[in-house]
């Protein structure tokens, strides 16, 4: 099993895609940080 991200990147991936601009997709928020976008809806 792949180990869990740590806490601080977590906080900043959410940040950043709550806090995303128009146009800006939770795709594109999850390339920037090279995960998959499926990570940030679990």
């Amino acid at each position: 099993m792949p180990k869990p991200y740590p806490e601080e990147f977590r906080r900043d991936v959410v940040r950043v895609a709550r806090e995303r601009g128009p146009g800006v997709s939770v795709e594109q928020v999850a390339r920037d940080f090279g995960i998959h976008q499926t990570t940030l809806n679990a």
